[in-house]
C-alpha cells in the first residue's frame, strides 16, 4: 500500500481499533493461478504472537484453500472513509487550485496463512467470531443455541482460516496535508452530511483545539 509520510499510521492500538472496527475484511492471495481474494470477517486474537493471529473461515466450496499460496497472504481491512469536495476548502475561495479527494482509513496485515478443518478448532473460531458480533445486542445470539448436530453439520461445510501476523501497514489519509482552514472545511462539511459514512470520518480529521 502505498502510504505517504502524512497520513501513515503506526500506532498498534490505532491499528487495531480499525480492525476491530471493520465489519468485513478481505483475504487476499497469491497463487499460481493468479490472485485470488475472498471477503469474509476476520478477528484479531491480540494475545496470540507478536503481532497477533487473524483467525475466520471460508466456505469448503471457495476453491482459495486448496490453492497453494506463494508467499504471506493479506488481510485488508477498511474503517470510515468518504468523499472531499473542493468546495468545502477555504484555499477554493483563495485560488481554486483545488481538486477532489478521498478520505479514508486501511490496515493491511499480512502473514503465513494456515486452513485448518479440525471440528473443534472450527468450532472454536465460530465462537468466538459469533460472540465478537453478538455481544452488544440486547438478547445475543450463541451457537450453542443450535442443536449441537446441526453445528457439527454446518462445520463440514467451512474450513478455518488462521493468519500469525508478521507485520501492519496502517494508512489513514484525513486531510492531513492541508491547511487548518481546509481541514475545518471539511470537518464542517463531512459532519453535516445526512450519511452516516461521513460523520463518522468528519470525528478523524485532525483539527486544532
Amino acid at each position: 500500500m502505498y502510504i505517504p509520510p502524512a497520513f501513515k499510521d503506526d500506532d498498534i492500538e490505532s491499528i487495531r481499533a480499525t480492525i476491530r472496527g471493520a465489519r468485513l475484511a478481505s483475504l487476499v492471495t497469491a497463487t499460481s493461478e493468479g490472485p485470488v481474494a475472498t471477503p469474509l470477517p476476520l478477528f484479531l486474537d491480540e494475545s496470540e504472537g507478536e503481532h497477533g493471529v487473524l483467525y475466520g473461515h471460508v466456505a469448503k466450496a471457495n476453491p482459495q484453500w486448496k490453492l497453494p499460496p506463494i508467499g504471506d497472504a493479506l488481510a485488508i481491512f477498511n474503517g470510515p472513509d468518504a468523499y472531499v469536495t473542493p468546495s468545502w476548502y477555504a484555499t477554493k475561495q483563495e485560488t481554486e487550485k483545488v481538486v477532489p479527494t478521498w478520505n479514508y482509513v486501511a490496515v493491511h496485515a499480512y502473514g503465513p496463512v494456515e486452513f485448518f478443518q479440525e471440528p473443534e478448532r472450527l468450532l472454536e473460531a465460530v465462537t468466538r467470531l459469533t460472540n465478537r458480533h453478538e455481544g452488544a445486542r440486547a438478547k445475543p445470539w450463541a451457537v450453542s443455541d443450535a442443536p449441537a448436530d446441526f453445528i457439527a453439520a454446518q462445520l463440514r461445510g467451512i474450513v478455518g482460516v488462521r493468519i500469525p501476523v508478521v507485520r501492519f501497514e496502517g494508512k489513514r489519509k484525513m486531510s492531513q496535508n492541508r491547511p487548518e482552514a481546509d481541514r475545518v472545511g471539511v470537518a464542517q462539511g463531512l459532519a453535516a452530511s445526512e450519511d452516516a459514512h461521513d460523520r463518522e470520518a468528519a470525528a478523524l480529521i485532525p483539527l486544532p483545539v
